[in-house]
């Protein structure tokens, strides 16, 4: 027999009962690592969770000496790092359960302190940067409540809007080369009046006669002011229908009624003997709207102004405008307005 291949020789009992800790301890050193590993993990993210909670206490509570809060998480745990005598050690997995709940409390918190913070500061901007709007002044009320439209000063006049090149052009009838006009006439100056004579106001007959006329209440707002407008003229209080539909005009510019308003408030001032003040809104509403209800009614009547004014020119260039573009309402509801316009007038 070779001498290089001997038989092995049999491992004696006393030699594995001597290598036995050895092995054991191979074998938990070898299942420990992976576990170990796996806590050194998770310390280091509990660690990076705590130093983000810390520097949102620094951004939330500004006050970095500690007087106003204690800027980090502290964590219990005995004095000499022992146990108490009686009580069983606490294992890794206790201590970051521990901590992780110390973290969720404190960031609940922070979250709720950061919302209250926010909700004060927006009720500050608030009260610094919005004021109240203004109350919009309407007509005088008597003892009873009833409201008191007064006459408007002779001034008060409203402003125009400039018509454009092109309206100017359809009112000349379509002819060649039309000189540019000015179809609102220019205001006129207010009357002055003299010193020594006081302003009187509407007498005490007259009050009592515009109470008695009743404002309607419904839950259409607008639609109120603009009925109770027409009823005061309907009723010959020209002045004071004249206040109360500026009121409106002025307050429900988008109303489904204000093309009757502003037509309304142009034959108010018709109605009392003013002419120049009733072309200027009988204008502006052809322009705004003249698919309007009432946008050919004010361009016949900017007609009838212009014809009061013995401006003939003007008159024919609405008399004209009118015809073509509204001419179902010449030969129908604004027949007899227009027929007697047109004798009035001597149109080419």
């Amino acid at each position: 027999m070779n001498s290089r291949f001997r038989p092995l020789r049999p491992v004696r009992a006393a030699t594995l009962t001597a290598l036995a800790p050895i092995l054991v301890g191979a074998i938990l050193i070898g299942t420990a690592g992976p576990a170990f590993a796996q806590d050194t993990l998770a310390e280091a993210r509990l660690r990076r969770i705590e130093a983000e909670v810390r520097a949102l206490q620094r951004q939330v509570f500004p006050g970095a000496d500690g007087k106003v809060f204690k800027p980090e998480i502290t964590q219990s745990a005995p004095a000499n790092g022992t146990p108490a005598p009686g009580q069983p050690a606490t294992t890794p997995l206790t201590d970051l359960l521990s901590r992780m709940e110390s973290v969720e409390a404190q960031i609940a918190r922070l979250t709720s302190q950061s919302e209250q913070n926010a909700n004060r500061l927006s009720q500050i901007e608030t009260r610094l940067g919005i004021g109240a709007a203004p109350a919009v002044a309407g007509p005088p009320a008597d003892a009873a409540g009833a409201p008191v439209p007064l006459v408007p000063p002779a001034a008060a006049t409203p402003t125009p809007t400039p018509a454009p090149q092109t309206n100017l052009n359809a009112m000349t009838g379509g002819a060649s080369a039309p000189k540019p006009a000015v179809v609102t006439p220019p205001p006129r100056p207010p009357a002055v009046r003299p010193a020594t004579t006081p302003a009187t106001g509407p007498s005490a007959q007259r009050l009592a006669a515009v109470r008695a006329i009743e404002k309607p209440q419904t839950a259409d707002a607008g639609d109120d002011e603009y009925s109770y407008g027409f009823r005061l003229w309907e009723a010959k209080f020209f002045p004071e229908a004249q206040q109360q539909l500026k009121l409106y005009v002025d307050k429900y510019p988008r109303h489904s009624r204000i093309s009757y308003g502003r037509n309304l408030l142009g034959r108010a001032f018709l109605d009392d003997g003013k002419p120049r003040e009733a072309a200027t809104w009988f204008l502006q509403n052809f322009q705004t709207d003249k698919t309007g209800a009432r946008a050919s009614d004010s361009l016949l009547y900017l007609a009838v102004a212009m014809a009061e004014l013995k401006d003939t020119n003007r008159a024919c260039i609405a008399l004209a405008e009118f015809s073509e573009t509204y001419a179902a309402e010449s030969v129908s509801r604004l027949k007899s307005v227009y027929d007697a316009t047109r004798a009035r007038v001597k149109c080419n």
